[in-house]
């Protein structure tokens, strides 16, 4: 089992800043590829970027990248989401999430675990 807890979510204003965590605990954390989704009212879960377990391959969705950087420091067990330029329809809970195999980073079937999410919210 790993163990996923978020944090870092808030409120911001459009063309603000936020930095969001996702420390974990279990299994060893470098075995797994991580990524991050949010997910806002009414709409389906999306993915928001990914990092493979060296964090030698990072991915982005279309919508923030540029924007978003996604980072992982094995050493600590946590992964991080920094976010600038952010939107108001960045507004979502964000969710990190944890798989073991490679591929598929893209899709949420194919995370094992999740945590329970951070509320960001950007006022316009």
């Amino acid at each position: 089992q790993v163990q996923l807890v978020e944090s870092g979510g808030g409120l911001v204003q459009a063309g603000g800043s936020l930095r969001l965590s996702c420390a974990a605990s279990g299994r060893t954390f470098s075995n797994y590829g991580m990524g991050w989704f949010r997910q806002a009212p009414r709409k389906e879960r999306e993915f928001v970027a990914a990092i493979s377990w060296s964090g030698g391959s990072i991915y982005y969705a279309d919508s923030v990248k540029g924007r978003f950087t996604m980072s992982r420091d094995n050493a600590k067990n946590t992964m991080y989401l920094q976010m600038n330029s952010l939107k108001p329809e960045d507004t979502a809970v964000y969710y990190c999430a944890a798989k073991s195999q490679s591929g598929g980073y893209y899709f949420p079937r194919f995370y094992h675990y999740w945590g329970q999410g951070t509320q960001v919210n950007v006022s316009s």
